[in-house]
């Protein structure tokens, strides 16, 4: 006979959490879900478990989608769950697989929801698949870690209870209580879409050669957990020497070793939530910061940059509001363009302060006075070794009346300066991307 497996998934509930809380389970109205569902209403009914309700994302892929959606509203109904179905629309760009795609906008879905937990219903099986597709595209350690039993995210905890529960378990259970749920069609193409390849023709024959594989990747996946939290935790020692704002400090970041190097560069833009650079990539960007040439990277958010002795990021955006903007001497002032901040020193008119000026696009012909003669916008950008990627969004700083009164952060015109003055410092935070 069969165990059964609530008290399983009872004792994997996370430690952390109240049993009082609020949970949302990911129902596709799969095997998996479909138990997943079955056992949260038997731990709520029966032993006092967490407010139960559901979400289904309805992808619109499948000419079944409207039958699966039925079927999870369906079952919520008899279990007394309540249930949302979002509809989304799946867009790719290019590179991107639809999987991925999907996935995206699931949790997106996911992130709407008002429960502390969302339960996930992936299984062991689910792991070992995902280990092995994590290896064949060259993941390191925390990709190998796959998937966590939980974990924080945006503000809630994703819970997989059933990460040590195979298939063949969840068939058992299902069968031994009457459960239905739907088939996905696209889960037997094993020509196109290579978890299913592994699952349905590589697992197969691997568990025959190797009856522990599953245990056994499973505790691979363990250690490679393991070494990605030391791994974080150094990156984290590191970022606090290195990290200027939202910078990085070119001389504490080049007097690590190279693999901490690499590997605090991958943390310091999986924090901002950057997409990270290939191997090739990465090794390319530290050797043209360790020659100390004009070092840059495109990655599909934004650009990595030298300037002033700091690694910086700039995202690219395909429209920025228009210039011009108002601003007034002494007040900080931020937009979707990068940020201006006033610093006391050599600059306009202590006097000046609270005073309305404007930041304007450069124009052709523009020219900065000086105490003789006039110098280029082109120029002053060259000789303070702006990159070019910034120069056509940095703004010039005018006068109500148009009159040009300097570069923020590169020069101001040579007239009426005060050695206590104002000092306008530009930051950019995003560039045009056509």
């Amino acid at each position: 006979m069969q165990p059964d497996l609530l008290p399983q998934l009872i004792a994997h509930w996370p430690d952390n959490l109240s049993g009082l809380c609020h949970l949302e389970l990911a129902l596709s109205g799969g095997l998996d879900s479909c138990v997943l569902l079955h056992l949260l209403c038997r731990w709520r009914d029966e032993a006092g478990g967490p407010a139960l309700s559901a979400v289904h994302v309805h992808h619109g892929i499948s000419p079944h989608a409207d039958a699966w959606a039925l079927h999870c509203g369906q079952l919520c109904q008899q279990h007394g769950v309540p249930l949302r179905v979002v509809r989304v629309s799946l867009q790719k760009s290019a590179g991107q697989s639809l999987e991925a795609v999907a996935r995206t906008v699931r949790y997106r879905a996911f992130a709407e929801s008002s429960a502390a937990v969302v339960a996930l219903a992936q299984h062991a099986d689910d792991q070992t698949e995902t280990v092995l597709l994590q290896l064949l595209r060259g993941g390191g350690p925390r990709a190998l870690a796959a998937m966590p039993l939980s974990r924080d995210w945006q503000g809630k905890t994703l819970w997989r209870p059933l990460l040590q529960v195979g298939r063949s378990e969840l068939r058992q259970y299902a069968a031994a209580h009457g459960l239905q749920w739907v088939e996905d069609d696209s889960n037997a193409d094993a020509a196109n879409y290579l978890r299913n390849h592994l699952r349905l023709e590589t697992l197969p024959a691997l568990r025959q050669r190797v009856p522990q594989l599953d245990a056994q990747l499973q505790r691979s996946a363990q250690r490679m957990a393991d070494a990605a939290a030391i791994l974080d935790d150094m990156a984290a020692l590191d970022l606090q020497q290195a990290a200027h704002g939202n910078a990085l400090l070119l001389p504490a970041l080049l007097a690590l070793s190279p693999p901490r190097q690499r590997n605090l560069l991958l943390h310091w833009l999986s924090q901002a939530d950057w997409p990270l650079p290939t191997p090739d990539a990465l090794n390319g960007l530290l050797v043209a910061l360790a020659a100390g040439e004009a070092a840059r990277l495109s990655l599909a958010t934004g650009e990595l940059y030298a300037y002033r002795g700091e690694l910086r990021r700039v995202r690219a955006l395909a429209t920025l509001p228009p210039w011009p903007q108002a601003c007034r001497v002494g007040e900080d002032w931020r937009c979707a363009h990068g940020e201006l901040h006033w610093q006391r020193g050599h600059g306009l008119p202590a006097s000046w302060q609270g005073r309305a000026l404007r930041l304007a696009a450069r124009q052709d012909g523009d020219a900065l006075p000086h105490k003789v003669g006039r110098k280029a916008i082109k120029k002053l950008f060259q000789e303070q070794a702006v990159p070019a990627l910034l120069r056509a969004d940095w703004p010039l700083l005018r006068t109500a009346d148009g009159e040009l009164l300097g570069v923020p952060g590169v020069a101001l015109a040579e007239v009426g300066l005060e050695d206590d003055g104002w000092w306008p410092q530009w930051l950019p935070a995003a560039v045009s991307r056509t």
